[in-house]
């Protein structure tokens, strides 16, 4: 008997879960059904896959092995079923997009405003997610692009720069005339990201290398409340200029010297089918940019 997909996707609970209970309840099948059909692959590749011995259930060696080219299988099938469906003319489709936490402030709502308005039938997934967790997600045909920093990535991860953000003082409007230095800067209190952003470690490595200790009155983990509280307050907050361009109750502040810049980039799976979604969403992507004025990358 040759293997079947059930096979693969029964195999691969199996040693998500490390237990035949779990995983039967997640496949929703019985405990004996998965036991018979695990036994079965099995039996047709010749090896033992799975080792019952100890108190949670683990892949053998050979099941790792085997185990690694059925995550493979499914995740290039998924592909093809995708392509299969892909309609040119964008009279469907679907992309399953994934940003890091900053870009939902000002470039997220513009880029699903205009995907929408010209191809209403296509359906968006948007998630927001830490740039580690995007390109794991994307190397595991999760998502189809990803918006992020350049720089390092995992081995697989195709980049693609799309423009230069720059980060400094943001404040309720109007705004102070003229620059801030980074030493004035501690006279101020600050409503900042909390440290689980990667913004927020942009912000306190420029801070330590101007020796400047920072009077930080509110931490959030929500760039919506970090904006509001500012709009709302005599706080200033540090955030890319960009996000006072849609929000016009906040106002940009430079700072002297002004913060290391980053290249943010479109990211995909180098060997991942490109669907024609995906495709006009990159070009738009690109467009907008353009139109917005942001810094070449």
């Amino acid at each position: 008997m040759a293997p079947e997909l059930r096979h693969l996707r029964y195999l691969l609970a199996v040693a998500e879960q490390g237990n035949f209970t779990r995983a039967a309840e997640e496949l929703r099948i019985s405990q004996p059904t998965l036991s018979q059909q695990i036994k079965q692959l099995e039996r047709a590749v010749g090896v033992q896959l799975l080792d019952r011995t100890g108190r949670s259930v683990r892949l053998t060696d050979a099941g790792e092995t085997y185990a690694h080219y059925a995550r493979r299988a499914l995740r290039d099938l998924a592909a093809a079923e995708r392509a299969v469906l892909d309609i040119a003319d964008l009279s469907r489709g679907s992309l399953r997009l994934a940003v890091t936490p900053t870009f939902t402030a000002y470039l997220v709502g513009p880029l699903v405003a205009e995907l929408h308005t010209r191809h209403p039938s296509i359906t968006l997934d948007v998630r927001e997610l830490a740039q580690d967790r995007i390109e794991a997600g994307l190397l595991a045909d999760e998502l189809d692009l990803g918006i992020a920093f350049d720089g390092p990535h995992l081995p697989g991860i195709e980049a693609t720069a799309l423009f230069t953000e720059t980060l400094g003082l943001v404040v309720g409007a109007p705004g102070p005339e003229g620059a801030l230095t980074v030493h004035e800067l501690a006279g101020r209190q600050l409503a900042l990201l909390s440290g689980d952003f990667a913004t927020r470690g942009h912000i306190d490595a420029y801070l330590g290398h101007h020796r400047v200790t920072p009077s930080i009155a509110v931490e959030a983990n929500s760039i919506q409340a970090l904006t509001e509280i500012v709009r709302r307050t005599v706080l200033a907050t540090v955030l890319p200029d960009a996000v006072t361009h849609d929000h016009p109750y906040l106002a940009p502040v430079a700072l002297d010297p002004p913060l290391p810049a980053r290249t943010v980039a479109l990211l995909r799976r180098e060997s991942a089918y490109r669907s024609a979604a995906a495709r006009e969403f990159t070009r738009l992507t690109q467009d907008l940019v353009r139109a917005r004025g942001y810094a070449p990358a």
